[in-house]
């Protein structure tokens, strides 16, 4: 059995919404210091709907791939259900992942929600 599936491979050999949204509505940066993952989140908000996601992140194939699939995953979608993603939805959408790269998957959950945390408070909103 392979290490990583088909669907892990291709986000991290082409991963999806790579970048930085200038004067992003909100910014999420959360970072794994056992490992060295760092992932950065941004959204673009227009009437509670996600109209853009980007990210950078520093990090491991799955860390990129993890990135690139929660993003993927939130775009189109209002805040309130973006808020309700979790890391098993992000691994079961990758096909998995390894047992010891679900920490991957974890810190694209919690730079999403970091960065919904900066939008609500940028608003002066709560959840």
């Amino acid at each position: 059995m392979a290490l990583y599936s088909e669907k892990v491979m291709d986000h991290f050999r082409n991963p999806r919404n790579v970048g930085v949204i200038e004067n992003a509505d909100g910014v999420g940066k959360v970072g794994n210091a056992k490992c060295g993952d760092i992932m950065e989140i941004y959204l673009k908000i227009d009437n509670d709907i996600i109209t853009d996601a980007k990210f950078e992140t520093f990090g491991c194939g799955s860390a990129i791939a993890s990135s690139s699939m929660a993003t993927e995953m939130i775009k189109g979608k209002p805040v309130s259900e973006a808020a309700q993603l979790t890391n098993k939805a992000v691994t079961e959408a990758l096909d998995g992942l390894p047992p010891q790269k679900i920490h991957c998957s974890v810190l694209a959950e919690e730079a999403i929600k970091k960065a919904l945390d900066d939008y609500y408070q940028k608003n002066g909103e709560s959840k």
